[in-house]
């Protein structure tokens, strides 16, 4: 499948190279290409910077939103949530029409510091907001409950028997996505029904948040017992 992962932080190249690795055609999107592939600094966690990942990544290629959006039959946002909609504007519209978008991001708002609180929340979602704001996507969240490592590679703990989550407006969507899913490792993806879900995958975040600096280490997650 030809994949474009729109944005180039941890959780976009997390994603891109478990895509390559089993086979899918993929292209990562950023705003700016040759400012991205300027950078020399490490990333505000301390990550090196994304020519290092795409000089060990050669079969991936690098593009503007709007070109990789172009060429995929399906997109991931892995870009930041306060950015979201705006990437997907940059995307333009002729090249979202009818496609799935996984939405990874989440509403964090570090306006006050550490641990961030969310922009949006009970009422609405950013899941919904992209939803409204590109209708021609098919919108399905997933993957927002957990640590990059593990959204690409869930076996490295406990073997993968741990919960994901899923919610979007379009059932043949959420089985592509369920697929994909499955294809990383996931053993476990519960539906959570249409896009208001996302109101409740977006919350747990403070817990997640919370939970990061209880156990320091971000490799945990869900496991829903039934």
């Amino acid at each position: 499948m030809k994949i474009a992962v729109l944005g180039t932080g941890t959780v976009g190249q997390a994603l891109a190279s478990r895509l390559a690795e089993l086979g899918h055609e993929v292209s990562v999107g950023t705003r700016d290409v040759t400012g991205t592939m300027a950078r020399t600094a490490p990333d505000a966690m301390g990550n090196p910077p994304y020519p290092a990942w795409a000089a060990a990544h050669p079969g991936v290629r690098l593009a503007t939103f709007a070109d990789a959006a172009a060429g995929a039959e399906l997109l991931v946002n892995a870009t930041s949530g306060g950015v979201s909609i705006a990437a997907l504007a940059a995307a333009r519209t002729e090249n979202l029409a009818g496609k799935v978008l996984i939405d990874i991001a989440n509403p964090l708002d570090f306006s006050r510091g550490f641990p961030p609180g969310l922009f949006v929340k009970d009422t609405d979602s950013l899941g919904e907001q992209i939803q409204t704001a590109h209708p021609e996507l098919k919108v399905i969240k997933a993957l927002n409950t957990l640590t990059a490592a593990l959204m690409a590679s869930p076996a490295q703990l406990a073997g993968g028997q741990h919960s994901v989550f899923v919610c979007g407006n379009d059932p043949g969507a959420k089985k592509t996505v369920t697929g994909l899913l499955e294809s990383f490792g996931h053993t476990d993806v519960i539906d959570l029904g249409d896009i208001s879900a996302a109101r409740g995958t977006e919350m747990l975040m403070p817990l997640w948040l919370r939970l990061m600096g209880a156990l320091n280490t971000p490799m945990f997650n869900f496991k829903i017992v039934r």
